[in-house]
């Protein structure tokens, strides 16, 4: 697995921070939130042009994708379905304003059974783990 740069981490905690600015109302105000939880993009590596990780957020779990680079996030773009090494994923653009935002698939979404934001990144570590690993084929 190929490191990310220390532009790359920023780029991450910058996305992190304009998504917690937009979706703070909606996710304080979900039923489904989980107190213990926070917003992070997590276990992210380098594909196919972009960054591939996981978006933790006291509601849900998602793959995420990431341009490594600021602007040109075009909102209105269609959903995209992306293959990873570990099977084809469906991706809806998340528009975090001003040209920024990301990709997202999302695969849970309900937290609350998880009993600390630790469990929660070890589920994304194995989230990461199983769709950045080629699929068995049966012979």
């Amino acid at each position: 697995m190929q490191a990310l740069s220390v532009d790359d981490y920023a780029r991450l905690q910058q996305l992190v921070r304009r998504y917690q600015h937009r979706f703070a109302t909606d996710i304080y105000r979900s039923p489904r939130r989980n107190p213990q939880l926070t917003v992070d993009l997590l276990c992210f590596q380098p594909f196919a042009g972009e960054l591939c990780g996981a978006l933790l957020t006291p509601v849900s779990l998602s793959l995420a994708l990431v341009s490594p680079t600021p602007g040109g996030f075009a909102a209105e773009a269609p959903p995209r379905r992306v293959t990873l090494p570990g099977g084809s994923y469906p991706f809806e653009p998340v528009d975090l304003g001003e040209g920024e935002g990301l990709w997202c698939c999302e695969l849970l979404d309900d937290l609350r059974d998880l009993g600390s934001l630790a469990e929660a990144n070890r589920m994304a570590q194995h989230l990461l783990a199983r769709v950045m690993t080629p699929a068995k084929s049966a012979e």
